[in-house]
């Protein structure tokens, strides 16, 4: 059921195995996290299967340590005709204290697929709700335009895009 859910929240436990020798969760792993988040909420959304596009802006703000409950939270904020813009935050909570941070941010860009041949397929529009909403969209806008312009400097060749 499709143009539903325009918010994802998935939680982790920062747990040994996703830390490096600081005691600090790698920046893959929280990248891994919000991947899924991001996905999560492009499908509910979409009702497709999505693919990842674009993520822009990542932002490390604070570390995740272990034992933290991290939240990673994704909300769409722009619809294109087969493409969805998402913001993306981690929010790291200590839980002997419960103190909450913001560790990371982004945007990401997904484009949902049909089944048969794997292009882009067309999502439901998306409408901002109040104010805030509406300014998130006009972000991503800006951003969109803002990478359109530099697709004109990602050199393609010897990617196999012949």
């Amino acid at each position: 059921m499709s143009g539903q859910q325009h918010e994802v929240t998935l939680r982790f436990l920062a747990q040994p195995t996703d830390v490096n020798f600081g005691g600090k969760v790698h920046g893959g792993m929280v990248m891994k996290w919000i991947d899924q988040a991001g996905y999560a909420c492009a499908v509910g959304w979409s009702g497709a299967y999505c693919v990842t596009v674009a993520v822009s802006g990542i932002q490390f703000v604070k570390p995740i340590l272990i034992g933290d409950m991290v939240s990673v939270r994704a909300k769409l904020i722009h619809t294109g005709t087969s493409s969805m813009q998402m913001a993306v935050d981690v929010l790291a909570r200590d839980l002997r204290t419960g103190e909450e941070r913001l560790a990371t941010s982004c945007v990401m860009v997904f484009v949902a697929l049909d089944k048969a041949e794997g292009k882009p397929t067309p999502v439901p529009p998306w409408t901002p709700r109040d104010e805030n909403e509406r300014q998130l969209q006009e972000q991503a806008r800006h951003l969109l335009e803002l990478s359109k312009g530099m697709a004109q400097y990602v050199d393609t060749r010897g990617a196999g895009n012949d």
